[in-house]
């Protein structure tokens, strides 16, 4: 393993060389370690910078496989699965040299974040499943669906309602990254509840969004659905479970059905928030955050 010469938590950029692939990470922030692992899968890191939070803790910003500045599978764009995910999320925080980090998941994050506690929970001081779900495939499409129908209705007649649409349509068509790019900033004004309320205070993120095209499918080009209901009642890791109220993508139902199933979980509904509620409610989520943190550590 080849890794950067500055120390691991050293604010900044470093990098990690895990079995050829060149893994970087960003540190920000003073006070207990959190991993932070994006969505996607292929959406780079910088969407995920929590100003607020890195006031209280030390934010160590993952860029997974595949994606950004990290390096890619031979196989690419295939071969990202949650247990490539998880192997790399294991050799990152080895080598941050801590006896045991919190670990915060972001929609597809929050799915690797589950695969990774419930298989490699002995580092884990407490993980943040944040707009993430226990499930894929169908159930999970069939709610995605009725999400932006219900975006639909709230904002009927809105003159840039249909090009969101059309971004939805298009996105099992993705193929590279330049489509990618288009989808997830086509429907970012579903993911944000207040994104047409004020258009120019979000613009910047949209023109700031990076994304590389992930399959989803591993080496062999076959699924790699999540289903963690049946393990999830056995996570022995303390779990806080975040949603934001208008998230179209993983909403309150599936928050809620995280917290039944996870014994001794918290959870915390933002109300003024979509799928990005660290920065919409930036205050209240890393007030969220930190406690859990806090609260773990006592």
């Amino acid at each position: 393993m080849v890794t950067s010469v500055a120390p691991p938590l050293t604010p900044g950029v470093h990098t990690v060389d895990v079995a050829g692939v060149v893994l970087r990470y960003h540190v920000h922030g003073a006070g207990p370690v959190c991993v932070a692992h994006p969505g996607g899968p292929g959406i780079a890191w910088e969407y995920l910078r929590a100003p607020e939070l890195e006031k209280r803790l030390t934010m160590v910003y993952v860029e997974p496989a595949g994606t950004g500045g990290s390096g890619r599978l031979p196989g690419h764009p295939h071969g990202y699965t949650r247990a490539l995910y998880s192997g790399h999320l294991d050799a990152v925080i080895d080598h941050l040299a801590v006896p045991h980090v919190h670990l915060l998941g972001h929609s597809h994050g929050g799915f690797v974040a589950q695969y990774h506690a419930l298989h490699r929970p002995g580092r884990l001081a407490g993980i943040v499943l944040y707009d993430s779900a226990p499930v894929t495939g169908e159930e999970f499409g069939a709610e995605l669906m009725r999400s932006v129908e219900q975006f639909a209705a709230r904002h009927a007649g809105h003159p840039e309602l249909a090009a969101v649409l059309e971004a939805f349509a298009a996105i099992p068509a993705i193929a590279d990254d330049e489509a990618m790019l288009a989808a997830a900033r086509g429907v970012l004004p579903a993911y944000i509840a207040g994104y047409w309320a004020d258009p120019e205070r979000w613009a910047p993120l949209g023109h700031s969004l990076r994304a590389s095209y992930v399959s989803g499918l591993d080496e062999h080009g076959a699924a790699d659905p999540v289903d963690d209901r049946e393990a999830l009642p056995a996570l022995t890791v303390p779990a806080l479970v975040v949603a934001g109220r208008y998230d179209v993508v993983c909403g309150v139902r599936w928050a809620e059905e995280l917290h039944k199933l996870i014994p001794g979980s918290r959870l915390v509904v933002l109300e003024r928030s979509g799928h990005f509620g660290h920065l919409e409610e930036p205050e209240r989520f890393a007030d969220a955050v930190a406690a859990f943190v806090t609260a773990d550590r006592a």
